[in-house]
């Protein structure tokens, strides 16, 4: 989850491929964004993925603490 949001911050700042901290959080995103983006493509320039990625986590954070309870 945390790196969604490093993920949404980087991505106001601009996406610089040399940087190598830019392609780790890439490659860990990624592929939790990729099918979801599929589903729902960007709105314009807006790309909600990252923001219905961390809400499903949310959710599977939750549902795993009240199963281990």
């Amino acid at each position: 989850m945390v790196a969604m949001f490093a993920r949404v911050i980087l991505s106001c700042i601009g996406y610089n491929p040399n940087n190598p901290l830019h392609n780790i959080i890439h490659e860990i995103t990624e592929p939790i964004l990729a099918p979801i983006r599929q589903i729902i493509p960007r709105m314009g320039m807006f790309d909600l993925s990252p923001m219905i990625a961390i809400f499903v986590l949310g959710l599977i954070i939750q549902a795993s603490f009240r199963l281990g309870s």
